[in-house]
């Protein structure tokens, strides 16, 4: 029998393995935030590795949950492999996915993540609308690999973002309607340095999410991309990223005088961790299509100090 304590545990535990730069800033909040915060995040981060991953996928937990040992309340298995084929068995699991979601939001969660996320909507009203939105997201992941225009991938943002911020933003507590707005451009920030940090991840996948008109703009063909040849043009584009998810960065700032006090520094902590990953990748923007960046411990504890000195994301 998982207790509402052990399923917690495992949304913690999925949190800092897979969401690193998150968690810096969720280890700031008052243990009940903190903990519907995890239950939030773990629920998304299975949503989007069904859509990301490679493999067959097995339904009977979280990210990682075959190796911890924890599957639905009841022992049930959905077998992903049984399914015609690798996509629909994808959108199977995004299905079963969605209807734990309802589960969970009517109080009859059998998931360890959802077992958590119930419990954690007894304090929070959190937005079933902003879970659904992230689900749309990653079904679009799953059939769209290209954006035409800037405005396009604006609206996957929003699905998969912006429904993050509408989410904290109802475990945090804010002050005006001002916040949402504010929050929206936090959360585009974050994902646009998603986007550019992970040019080279993507290109494994048959992802593009940078704009094609914008390619054309600075003279990039998607085959300069895929072989990835470094020169002035690339540069130039990727550097014209950096500097758009820094405008959000600034745009986002009057949200942390919006916050509850108690969700202010790791929030703050959450936007300057990756404010710092574009940082780093000012410094060498060609990097995007060698490596993955990542901070290390010592740049994190570098974000913690910086920001209690001046309290801004960039």
């Amino acid at each position: 029998m998982i207790t509402v304590d052990d399923a917690y545990d495992l949304c913690r535990k999925t949190a800092h393995k897979h969401g690193a730069n998150f968690s810096v800033g969720f280890r700031f909040l008052p243990r009940l935030k903190r903990r519907a915060v995890y239950a939030a995040y773990a629920f998304c981060r299975w949503a989007d590795d069904i859509a990301d991953e490679d493999d067959d996928l097995r339904l009977s937990g979280a990210p990682g949950a075959e190796s911890i040992g924890m599957p639905f309340k009841d022992g049930r298995v959905v077998q992903a492999g049984s399914l015609c084929s690798r996509d629909q068995s994808r959108m199977e699991n995004l299905d079963a996915c969605r209807r734990e979601l309802d589960a969970c939001y009517e109080g009859r969660p059998s998931h360890p993540i959802t077992i958590a996320l119930a419990d954690a909507l007894q304090h929070f009203a959190i937005p079933k609308s902003a879970f659904l939105a992230l689900i749309d997201g990653c079904r679009q992941d799953m059939v769209k690999t290209r954006y035409e225009t800037f405005d396009e991938l604006l609206h996957y943002c929003d699905l998969v973002a912006s429904s993050i911020s509408d989410i904290s933003l109802a475990i945090f507590g804010y002050r005006t309607p001002a916040a949402i707005d504010h929050g929206r451009s936090l959360s585009t920030a974050l994902q646009l340095t998603n986007v550019t940090r992970d040019v080279g991840d993507d290109l494994a996948r048959n992802r593009v999410y940078l704009p094609q008109e914008e390619l054309r703009r600075f003279g990039v063909t998607e085959q300069e991309l895929f072989e990835r040849r470094e020169n002035h043009r690339l540069r130039s584009l990727i550097e014209f990223q950096i500097a758009r998810a820094e405008e959000y960065f600034r745009a986002a700032e009057p949200l942390l005088k919006e916050l509850a006090f108690d969700a202010r520094f790791p929030t703050l902590l959450m936007g300057g961790v990756y404010a710092t990953v574009l940082a780093n990748l000012r410094k060498d923007p060609l990097m995007v299509i060698r490596k993955r960046f990542s901070l290390s411990r010592l740049q994190k504890v570098l974000v913690i100090t910086t920001r209690l000195l001046r309290p801004h994301f960039v």
